[in-house]
This record gives C-alpha cells, structure tokens and sequence, in this order.
C-alpha cells in the first residue's frame, strides 16, 4: 500500500490537499476494479499536535497524526499557504529538523505555492530548481538566493523534491505520480474525470534537472529517443533491435528492466500520448491522426486509444474542448 500524508498549518489552504486526497482515493479504487491485488492508498493528516486544528478558511480538521508519529512515506505533502508565508514559517521553524529526517529517496516531498519556502527554510532546496506562486517570485529569490528559482515553469523536478507552483498544479503532478504508481490506463481514467479540458500534462509543464528517463542504461535511451523519432513512421522493433546491433531478446530484457515496459508497449505510450496532443490542438480527423502517429488501421488505434484513455479518440476531443468559448460573430 501507498502512504501520503499532508502537513497541516493554520494557514493551509485546503484545496491543496483535499484534491490529490481526492485524485489519489479515485485512482486506487479504479484499480482495484481491474485488479484486486493492485495496492491502494492510504492518505494521513499530520500536524504538530492531535488536538482539531481550525484552518484560516474556517475549516476544522481532525488530524490522523502528529508530525512525530509520521510513518515511512511515499508522498509528502506540504499545502499552499495563504496569503504571507512569513507567520507559518515561523511557527513551523521547531520542525525543519523533522522535515529534514523525512526527506528520504523513497519520498517525495511536494510542496504546493510558497510552501516551497519551507523547503527553502529547511535548506532542501539548496543548489536545486525551485517554483513558487507568482506572486512571490521577487520576496523568494531574495530571500533564498542560493535557489535556482525557475520563474517560468508550474512545476519543477529536483530529485524526490517537487515544486508547484499554485493550487491548479497540483493535479498535473498527481496525475503524473498516478501513472507511475498505477499505469497509463488508471491514470487518464483519473484525468479524465477530474477536468481534462485544463489539465496539462507534467511534461509540458514540468522543469526537471534530470533526463527524461530515470534509469541510466545508454543502450535503453538510445532506443528510446529512436522510437520518439520515428514515431510517425512504420516502425519494427525488430529494426530498431538490428540499429542497436542487439538481439530482439536483449533489447526487449533490457528495456524491460530499465524502463518497466517492453520496447512495444512504450511505443504504444508515446503514440497515444502524440493523439491526445493532436485531439485537443488540431481538427485532423481521428484517421488522419492515427497515420500521424504511426498506424495505418483506424480501427486498431481507435481500440488502443480506448485502452488507454478510457473513451474513444471523438468522446476524448469533445472532453477536452468542452470548454471552448465560440468567437464572436459566429
């Protein structure tokens, strides 16, 4: 089972925390619909005391934890805070340490807004790449000019540190952690009941001071950049096996072991995920896509998008330009 827990302030703003509960809740429930044995999710409240703690909105919660009890995460996260930052963290300064301690490999801190300044404050994002909310970007970079403050992304990557920029955010990491913990396939189930229309996708919008790629197998990067370069031709593993001068059998065990998928099926991601694209930017007909993509039969990429994206390529594009305002005059 997967365990994430939320940090609580006064001034926390809830909505940075009940929507990853939410995405998270929602995405191990689909799984288990396909799979009984898929793990879920367990999501803890934490703060400093077990007492109810009243949030700034008017909010009351009952927290799960204290700070202390916290058990072996693998998602921490640290909600936005409202309006100055400078209250909580000074209230908070008596468990930088504590932060410090669960900053391990195995977790993924995320802060959302200027919770990033708690980050800061505990010297996590030292020498590292950093966001913050908008509005704070000058008072940041002042105060933390050891941070490689990135002004013009919504998201960065440094490591297990993520940093988002502001509450509308946070569902394009939590989609992007829902598919590694889950699959493709949960994860647009997910992104598509939680407001496809503005949904970005964590690469677009992600900085990370890391390749694309977590693994460090040269062979396996190869392979992969070549299947993104190809992506609209007729591709064979088979030829891409002969261009690393590999056997079908070595390329598909070490691709497997480096990335987690066959060289085919990671194919197959990279092609749904240049339709999606195509549906929500361009009025090419879902046959003219499917050839953009690399597949002659209609019907097959109509099947695979399906799979994968939980509706047809049609149902898809109405989803995410659902929310298209008509120009005037017409």
């Amino acid at each position: 089972m997967y365990t994430a827990a939320a940090l609580l302030y006064p001034d926390a703003l809830a909505t940075s925390f009940t929507l990853p509960m939410e995405i998270l809740q929602a995405a191990s429930q689909t799984a288990r619909v396909h799979d009984r044995n898929n793990p879920g999710v367990r999501f803890l409240l934490a703060a400093p005391t077990g007492e109810t703690l009243r949030l700034g909105s008017g909010i009351t919660l009952q927290p799960d934890i204290t700070y202390e009890e916290m058990p072996p995460l693998d998602l921490l996260l640290l909600p936005a805070i409202w309006r100055n930052p400078r209250p909580t963290l000074k209230a908070f300064r008596p468990w930088l340490q504590r932060l410090r301690e669960l900053n391990t490999r195995d977790t993924r801190i995320c802060s959302v807004g200027t919770a990033s300044c708690l980050l800061a404050e505990a010297g996590l994002l030292t020498g590292r790449p950093a966001t913050t909310h908008w509005n704070y970007f000058d008072t940041f970079a002042r105060h933390y000019p050891g941070v490689q403050l990135k002004k013009k992304h919504l998201i960065t990557q440094s490591d297990n540190i993520y940093c988002v920029g502001s509450v509308n955010s946070i569902a394009d990491l939590m989609v992007h952690i829902v598919e590694e913990w889950f699959g493709s396939r949960v994860a647009r189930s997910v992104e598509n009941q939680f407001s496809p229309e503005i949904r970005q996708s964590f690469r677009g919008a992600a900085y990370q001071n890391e390749p694309q790629s977590s693994h460090h197998d040269e062979v396996v990067l190869e392979a992969q950049l070549w299947l993104q370069e190809n992506l609209s031709g007729s591709i064979s593993i088979a030829a891409l096996a002969d261009h690393l001068g590999l056997s079908n059998r070595t390329l598909n065990r070490r691709f497997r072991s480096a990335t987690g998928l066959s060289p085919l099926a990671y194919l197959q991601r990279l092609r749904m995920a240049e339709a999606r694209d195509l549906l929500r930017h361009s009025n090419l007909s879902v046959s003219e896509i499917s050839w953009q993509v690399g597949l002659n039969d209609t019907s097959y990429f109509s099947k695979l998008f399906r799979e994968q994206a939980g509706m047809s390529p049609l149902k898809y594009r109405g989803a995410v330009r659902g929310k298209l305002f008509a120009p005037k005059g017409k």
